[in-house]
């Protein structure tokens, strides 16, 4: 069979949903399948056309990345396009729980894949402190450099801090918490990363800074860490441990807090109660070009692992507004340095991560993913819980 009935039956079918979208052709020819499209996807060739007419976001995706099409309009909009294409599509196929067998060596592959692709590429669209994490906003008007410092903020304060005190921070990244908890709250920091150039950067920045003597930052498995710590905090680390190793991950959080100790998890978790994938192929294209073997427990996991682990689940907060938030603003930063970004990155990297950028904000916005901080302690009777009785002291920043 030809294209074209297939084309054609696919435009009729989706101009019924008025989707603001032009289909342009590579012979020039265009569809509009609403009165007012804001973005148009133009198919190169004939061959195009097959990730058009089968719209997954992974197919959608992998096809903009490898040039078969290419799109045009706010990035914000091309994601909430693709994303009405895949639903208006009908796709009943339930996503999947990828497991993957999290070996050191496969951690260390997968980390350097997206962490070391080079400092400057991540400065140009990070704050000022290169913090790669969900920032907490207090307004929607605070600037992306203000809400990133409240996060390590927000993250020290639950900890309950005091001056003199162990901190372990695993999965470092480039060393601003372990940096803002050494300055601001007087503690003695570790931070360990499995990033050669997230390494080099914290190393260069701890001794410029002249605070070798109370951080040091080590590249390290967090299954080879050794010692015990008043305080542990875990920042967009637990996304590359693996369903499997979950409980692994939490036991040794567990061997390596000290009795009376209190611990941070900050991480992204599936809504999905069964840990599956996000919808409409999402999560298969992050896999693909993005997070490689990245896997998002949902919060009753998480929970129920830690508890099993030996800790004691003191405090959750959901941050999933806040993470869309700064994704928007990463998706916005990135677009506006884009001829710098190609030139660090090139021209296929760039697309992987405009669209993904844009994807996980989007996704964030629809209750897809989630972010929570969870704080936890031992188990074990009054002596394991030395915080106080309520919240309060969470807002009493020094």
């Amino acid at each position: 069979m030809s294209w074209n009935p297939l084309f054609d039956e696919f435009v009729n079918r989706m101009r019924s949903h008025a989707i603001p979208l032009r289909l342009q052709l590579w012979n020039g020819n265009h569809f509009d399948l609403s009165a007012d499209p804001r973005v148009t996807i133009t198919a190169n060739s004939i061959g195009s056309l097959r990730h058009i007419i089968h719209p997954t976001l992974d197919n959608l995706g992998k096809a903009y990345v490898e040039g078969d099409i290419d799109v045009s309009g706010h990035v914000m909009d091309v994601v909430a396009v693709a994303a009405r294409l895949a639903e208006a599509n009908n796709s009943t196929e339930r996503p999947t729980t990828r497991i993957a067998d999290h070996t050191k060596e496969l951690d260390k592959d997968s980390i350097s894949y997206h962490y070391d692709v080079s400092n400057e590429f991540y400065a140009q669209w990070l704050d000022q402190e290169m913090v790669y994490s969900c920032a907490y906003f207090k307004t929607a008007d605070d600037t992306l450099d203000a809400a990133q410092v409240q996060k390590l903020d927000h993250i020290l304060a639950k900890l309950n801090l005091r001056p003199g005190q162990t901190l372990l921070d695993i999965g470092c990244g480039w060393g601003a918490l372990i940096i803002r908890a050494a300055r601001k709250y007087g503690v003695k920091a570790l931070g360990v990363t499995l990033s050669q150039n997230q390494y080099d950067y914290a190393k260069a920045r701890i001794e410029r800074e002249g605070l070798s003597d109370v951080c040091e930052v080590r590249i390290q498995d967090y299954r080879d860490v050794s010692g015990q710590f008043d305080r542990i905090t875990s920042v967009g680390m637990f996304e590359h441990v693996g369903l499997k190793n979950l409980q692994t991950y939490f036991k040794q959080v567990n061997k390596l807090l000290a009795d009376g100790g209190v611990a941070m998890n900050h991480g992204i978790t599936s809504t999905d109660p069964d840990s599956r994938s996000t919808p409409f192929g999402g999560g298969d294209f992050i896999d693909r070009y993005v997070f490689p073997n990245g896997e998002l427990p949902h919060i009753s996991l998480a929970l129920r692992e830690m508890a099993s682990a030996g800790l004691e689940v003191l405090d959750v907060e959901n941050l999933r507004r806040h993470y869309a938030l700064t994704l928007e603003h990463w998706a916005d930063r990135f677009d506006a340095a884009k001829e710098r970004v190609l030139a660090l990155a090139g021209e296929q990297r760039y697309r992987i991560w405009r669209i993904y950028l844009a994807g996980c904000a989007y996704g964030f916005r629809q209750d897809w993913i989630a972010l929570h901080q969870i704080l936890a302690t031992k188990s074990g009777g009054p002596e394991m819980n030395k915080l106080p009785l309520t919240r309060d002291y969470m807002y009493r920043h020094p």
